[in-house]
């Protein structure tokens, strides 16, 4: 039995002489990089403290790919009494950075507290005044300092030197605006005790914020012949021309379900039966045929050359194209065939089919990644290379879960190296600690459990979870229908239904997408199953669009989307505060990007309130926390009142830091409101 062996772990430095510890956003010791993109603000934190009572500071430093020293900025105390700091810091390039924490002394702020009590109560007076100015002096006197702050800096000693005017005076020149602003940038710093540099990962600005169209290119343009019953499948240049549709709704990329031959061997027929008819298609994710594999197209789709155009026509409307990644076989896989070593063979001398009981899988076959892994990761790097080479510029991954993790660690670092701009989603509706490790060890995004949270609670635990707790490695993409899943709620509620999960999956995530289809609230589901019935896994459906603009849903993700590209509050994923609201199914959160840390310069904040209930009218008054909208401890002028613009209605509201709702969800779900201070 062979054994992994693990790195040995470096021995642990010694603590500073200014201790600095609980540094963060750190994955495992540093193991593995915590993630960002280009123009995001990373909170960096530590908790930083020293013996006694003298003042202690942090300084944030960012280091650049190249290794040298980027960025740093002061970091603030969040927590007094429990010595917890924080600061802000945007990595501009994409790349392997890495950041620091240094915690030193400060003796100005030591001195600014001393003295300030024991001057005020003439205690030791004319000892401090000439210990503020002593370290004033030293202050001015250090190289490189801008001449505005020298000359602040002298002029303060000068003031705490002139004995002919009163104390509390001459203290009021050491401890002057000038003088802190001007040791608030360039401090005095003792004692410097710099933590371990850890790794950030930066990705381009796609891994983190996009809006993605699913669709099977086979249902563009299929028809049938009324006479005979029989399909001639739709390809990949009827497929094309659903794009600027597809553009206009705003979406960024356009995801396509496997495009390769299907194997015939125990294909699926229609609503996932054991038996196909003649002219059924199957499953897409049965791969494999005599035409070829994962590397090759299904005939009936075309050839590479109407793949190429498929992807320039995208490129044309501002799409890029993501394809699916399925590792696994059809019994009629070329794979199959040539190296049976990849398969498991059970003791009858079968290969076994993929299972996850109760569900079955009989066609197809899934991978066996230890009688020949190194064989196994030059075949699908050798596929992967091929799709990039076609323009594809992300892949998402079928049940990455299934497959072993260091496979995933090794390939996904080696398509890193050779093609950054590639990404990967995590498909894995699996339990959290391998969800989050795959997002650790390299998957730029993932699905999650949103599909299946529908209540208050459920929501608000979870967006926050998504927005904190996990988002150091896990970048959610949140979906509310695929398919192969129609939840219950999306069942029962109609078109209200498919309203109020789009609101939420678009403005709950930067990431968020949709399934063909969602424009017409396809919600009939198979009996008994939470999929829809006459799946298109088994069967071509093309749509009749001009349908989709009486529902009213196409417009609706039209408006989100142009929302998402207005507003850079809701292309961040950090910047979540949930806000009470007094009833059970009315729901309100906010996202606030400060004008420090946004594209255009302007601070942003949107708030976000939405009727969880598809069949009833609520009312609910909604309790802001007006310090995460960024308006202070007070909402600002005209008695805390502020106006707030629905994105939505195009109505303008005047609301403080308690608002009264009512939403009507055959009228309107929710409120997307963007906060204009009075």
């Amino acid at each position: 039995m062979s054994v992994t062996q693990q790195p040995t772990p470096a021995p642990p430095a010694p603590i500073g002489r200014i201790p600095v510890i609980g540094v963060s956003p750190v994955v495992e010791g540093g193991r593995w990089p915590a993630k960002a993109v280009v123009g995001e603000a990373v909170p960096i934190g530590a908790t930083v403290f020293r013996e006694g009572h003298d003042a202690v500071a942090a300084t944030a430093v960012l280091v650049a790919p190249d290794g040298s020293d980027h960025a740093s900025a002061r970091m603030r105390d969040v927590s007094p009494g429990n010595d917890r700091y924080e600061v802000l810091l945007v990595p501009d390039a994409e790349g392997d950075w890495g950041f620091r924490v240094e915690g030193w002394s400060d003796p100005y702020g030591t001195w600014s507290h001393d003295a300030g009590v024991k001057v005020r109560a003439d205690v030791d007076t004319e000892l401090m005044l000439t210990e503020g100015a002593l370290l004033l002096e030293r202050a001015a006197a250090r190289r490189g300092l801008p001449r505005p702050v020298a000359r602040a800096l002298r002029d303060a000693v000068q003031g705490l030197r002139d004995e002919s005017r009163p104390p509390l005076a001459r203290l009021a020149a050491g401890l002057s605006p000038e003088v802190e602003a001007a040791l608030a940038e360039h401090p005095v710093r003792e004692f410097v005790s710099a933590s371990a540099t850890y790794p950030l990962v930066v990705h381009r600005e796609r891994a983190l914020y996009g809006a993605w169209y699913e669709m099977f290119p086979r249902s563009e343009g299929a028809v049938r012949d009324e006479a005979s019953g029989r399909w001639t499948s739709g390809t990949l240049r009827t497929a094309a021309q659903r794009l600027p549709a597809i553009a206009e709704m705003g979406f960024d990329v356009v995801y396509l379900t496997p495009v390769h031959p299907i194997g015939t061997t125990n294909r699926k027929g229609r609503n996932n039966t054991l038996e196909a008819l003649p002219g059924d298609p199957g499953s897409p994710y049965g791969i494999g045929a005599p035409e070829g594999g994962h590397d090759a197209i299904h005939p009936d789709l075309g050839s590479f050359d109407d793949f190429d155009h498929f992807v320039t026509t995208a490129r044309g409307c501002g799409l890029e194209v993501a394809l699916d990644l399925a590792l696994q076989a059809s019994p009629d896989h070329p794979w199959v065939t040539a190296h049976p070593e990849w398969f498991t063979t059970r003791a009858d001398g079968s290969i076994a089919y993929a299972e996850n009981p109760p569900k079955k899988y009989q066609d197809i076959y899934p991978l066996n990644f230890d009688n020949d892994p190194e064989g196994i990761y030059d075949a699908v790097l050798a596929v992967l290379r091929v799709w990039m080479d076609h323009g594809v510029t992300a892949f998402r991954v079928d049940n990455p879960h299934t497959k072993p993790l260091p496979f995933w660690e090794r390939l996904l670092a080696e398509v890193r190296r050779e093609r950054p701009d590639v990404l990967f989603l995590s498909e894995a509706f699996t339990r959290p600690a391998m969800m989050r490790t795959l997002a650790t060890i390299g998957f730029h995004q993932s699905y999650t459990y949103f599909t299946w949270r529908h209540s208050k609670s459920e929501l608000a635990d979870y967006l926050t979870e998504l927005s904190h707790t996990t988002s150091d490695v896990l970048r959610p993409s949140l979906w509310p229908t695929t398919h192969d899943i129609l939840t219950p709620f999306m069942q029962s509620g109609g078109v209200t239904a498919f309203a109020i999960r789009a609101v939420l999956a678009a403005t709950g995530a930067p990431t968020w997408g949709i399934y063909s289809g969602y424009e017409l609230a396809e919600s009939v589901a198979r009996p008994d199953a939470q999929e829809q019935i006459d799946n298109e896994k088994y069967e071509y459906r093309p749509r009749d669009w001009e349908r989709a603009e009486s529902l009213g849903i196409a417009r609706l993700i039209t408006m989100l989307n142009r929302i998402r590209r207005d507003h850079p509050a809701l292309q961040r994923l950090r910047n979540l505060t949930i806000h009470p609201t007094s009833d059970d199914a009315t729901l309100a959160f906010s996202r606030h990007l400060d004008a420090a840390h946004s594209p255009t310069g302007r601070a942003d904040t949107v708030v976000v309130v939405v009727n969880l209930d598809p069949y009833t009218t609520r009312e609910s008054m909604v309790y802001l926390d007006v310090a995460a909208l960024g308006l202070g401890s007070e909402p600002g002028r005209d008695g805390g009142r502020f106006a707030v613009h629905d994105e939505l209605s195009d109505a303008t509201y005047v609301w403080g830091a308690e608002a009264f709702v009512r939403l009507d969800p055959r009228v309107a779900c929710a409120h997307v409101l963007h906060v204009r201070p009075a």
